[in-house]
């Protein structure tokens, strides 16, 4: 339980800070999820022996994963607290389907997508809207005013 904890913790964290350093320090979702990822899979590469063998195995993969989250634009969602809802759901998803996607690439990307979108309804059913709301704002999204569409 407590390492179930700890991934969700540091899954919220991933997240959130890779929003943080995209967005607010500028580097960019590529740069900051990278810098980010490689600082955290260095530390458990020098030091194995510092956690359970379970914990050395799994925090860099769901710290990366949930730091695909954190790469979201922030013309979609600028929410932190949202951001880090979309880095739990990463972590729980992963931590359910795992043996799911095995041998399969593209498993974390996916994953971090399906937890953004389930993200992104939250205003829409929440607010008690019909669903053509959403098909409302990714029209907005994808056509803008003045951008040629093909």
């Amino acid at each position: 339980m407590f390492n179930l904890i700890l991934l969700i913790t540091l899954s919220f964290l991933s997240a959130t800070l890779t929003f943080y350093v995209n967005e607010d320090l500028r580097q960019g979702p590529v740069r900051s999820s990278a810098m980010l990822s490689l600082a955290v899979a260095l530390f458990f590469y020098f030091f194995p022996h510092s956690m359970d063998s379970y914990l050395v195995k799994n925090i860099p993969i769901v710290f990366i994963g949930a730091s695909f989250v954190g790469m979201v634009s922030a013309r979609l969602l600028a929410n932190y607290l949202l951001i880090g809802i979309g880095g739990i759901l990463f972590c729980l998803i992963y931590m359910h389907t795992s043996k799911f996607f095995n041998g399969y690439g593209g498993a974390l990307g996916t994953s971090a997508s399906i937890a953004l979108l389930a993200v992104l309804s939250i205003p829409i059913v929440g607010k008690h809207r019909k669903l053509t709301n959403g098909i409302i704002q990714l029209r907005k999204v994808l056509f803008k005013p003045g951008k040629k569409n093909f």
